[in-house]
């Protein structure tokens, strides 16, 4: 059976064109499938779009979370959920088209894992492109693990991957980053991402810092390394500097027209103390992240709570960490 994860968060307008789609997709699989469809915490009658679809088709899945998780704990929600020996990850908007995902189930068929999509042409503005263009790229500087340029949580996999995603501890979860991390055999699909059909982004820009710190700090130290060779440089130069000044004032040789002995330095003086305030207060920005993250993994916990289900046995949250 092949399981299709997508998560919802006031997606009412599109749901009727989502079923749709994804059904007529499914027609050309010739397997058994089911939808897993988690509202997350919809506020516009995205779940009762979902029930009364659900009532009629016991294949769709319906999973309510009590609130507003992100769009990471409803994915991970669902993936807990599938039962299929294939799944598949897609976005409720339509922007990865449904009818995409059987290139990418026959890839898996074929021996691979995970088949991941590759976003070869977004219709997004030129700031926003520009902006995923460098992060993915910036990404995949820090992080100690390659994960692959232009993918997002678009994919197909195995149910032993799956398995192997499910079982990772982490309660900040960033799947593209874990998918990538479980290791077996993985390959990328281009695809061409479609404009969105209905309502409006749920990403806003305080979401999508929070998603790409995920990604660095989950996935990189490499942040916490440059901030200790910043402070040796820092160090160095500042030693080099000490030397400079020591010899001019015993010498009294100019440089550039400055001399200890006729220069009082309130200027140089102040701007030395702004640069370094600067990098400890970024500094301690930068390990805060680390401690936050850190934080909310030891409290332990779930990534998210179920309020209730259609055609699937009720599990109030997340099921605990494999030992």
């Amino acid at each position: 059976m092949i399981s299709v994860v997508v998560p919802a968060h006031n997606e009412a307008t599109g749901i009727a064109q989502l079923y749709q789609r994804l059904t007529g997709a499914a027609a050309t699989w010739n397997e058994e499938y089911e939808f897993i469809l988690v509202d997350d915490g919809s506020s516009d009658g995205t779940f009762a779009a979902l029930s009364e679809i659900a009532a009629r088709d016991s294949r769709l899945k319906v999973i309510s979370l009590s609130r507003n998780f992100g769009h990471q704990a409803a994915v991970t929600a669902g993936l807990a959920h599938a039962a299929g020996s294939v799944v598949a990850v897609v976005d409720a908007d339509l922007q990865d088209p449904p009818e995409e995902l059987g290139r990418f189930i026959a890839k898996c068929r074929e021996g691979y894992e995970v088949v991941y999509a590759i976003r070869a042409q977004r219709k997004e503005s030129l700031l926003k492109r520009a902006a995923y263009h460098m992060y993915y790229r910036l990404l995949r500087l820090f992080a100690n693990i390659d994960i692959p340029l232009d993918s997002g949580d678009f994919c197909v996999m195995s149910r032993r991957a799956l398995d192997a995603l499910n079982a990772l501890p982490e309660r900040n979860r960033f799947i593209r980053g874990l998918r990538t991390w479980i290791g077996y055999r993985q390959t990328g699909l281009e695809y061409e991402r479609a404009a969105r059909k209905t309502g409006r982004s749920k990403y806003t820009l305080r979401k999508l810092i929070n998603l790409a710190l995920d990604g660095v700090v989950g996935f990189s130290s490499l942040p916490l390394r440059m901030l200790g060779l910043a402070g040796a440089a820092v160090g160095v130069l500042a030693l080099l500097a000490a030397a400079l000044f020591l010899f001019q004032y015993l010498s009294g040789f100019t440089i550039l027209g400055y001399n200890p002995r006729q220069s009082r330095g309130w200027t140089s003086l102040i701007l030395a103390v702004l640069f370094l305030s600067a990098i400890q207060l970024f500094g301690l920005g930068i390990i805060g992240e680390y401690l936050g993250k850190l934080f909310e993994e030891a409290k332990g916990r779930p990534s998210y709570i179920i309020a209730t289900t259609v055609n699937l046995p009720n599990r109030s949250a997340s099921p605990p960490a494999a030992e």
